[in-house]
């Protein structure tokens, strides 16, 4: 999950997480909060990954006005800022790899995770746009590594709503209870177990 951002408090990619126990099923859990800064982020969870190489890695961003959980189909090799990062960055129309590939799509099986959500009666939908802020930024890099280095590791990107706190002023603007999202996420890292057969 990602440290807060665009002078909110709370960032419930990973509030969410907080509450999450260390043993869901087969899975042992392993949380971290990620700077919402262009390359720092990735250079982190690159950094991890190779300290305990995980088989599935989960990661999950603030998509504000959507209205479900967003489940990413793919990652695009540009960085095109509308705000700055934490630390002020803001690239525009830039690719995040020069001589990547266009594209990197998740190796979650997407499917499988919105059917599980949309049977526990959670909002979900599949995306075919992380965005082009920190959030697809993150996805690509780390899928990046992944490919080039041919490790097994299946992974994907997740956006959530804003969760209520975060609504009081915005008025009409969707938002989901911070109870839920974590719900959310432990349905998805259930239903990892199917893939696992």
């Amino acid at each position: 999950g990602f440290s807060p951002f665009d002078q909110e408090v709370i960032n419930p990619s990973y509030e969410s997480l907080k509450f999450l126990p260390n043993q869901i099923g087969q899975f042992s859990i392993i949380i971290c909060e990620l700077p919402t800064i262009f390359n720092d982020s990735a250079k982190q969870l690159i950094s991890l990954i190779k300290d305990i190489e995980p088989d599935y890695l989960l990661m999950f961003g603030q998509a504000g006005g959507r209205t479900s959980i967003s489940i990413e189909r793919v990652a695009i090799n540009i960085d095109d800022a509308s705000i700055p990062d934490n630390r002020g960055n803001q690239p525009k129309d830039q690719p995040i790899i020069s001589d990547g590939p266009s594209a990197y799509f998740s190796t979650l099986p997407i499917k499988k995770i919105k059917e599980h959500l949309v049977n526990h009666g959670i909002p979900t939908s599949i995306s075919n746009s992380a965005g082009t802020f920190v959030c697809n930024h993150l996805m690509y890099q780390v899928l990046h590594f992944l490919e080039i280095n041919n490790i097994k590791t299946k992974s994907g990107f997740i956006h959530v709503p804003y969760i209520h706190e975060q609504t009081k002023e915005k008025i009409g603007m969707y938002s989901m209870s911070l109870e839920d999202i974590t719900k959310a996420v432990t349905i998805i890292i259930k239903s990892l177990e199917e893939d696992l057969l």
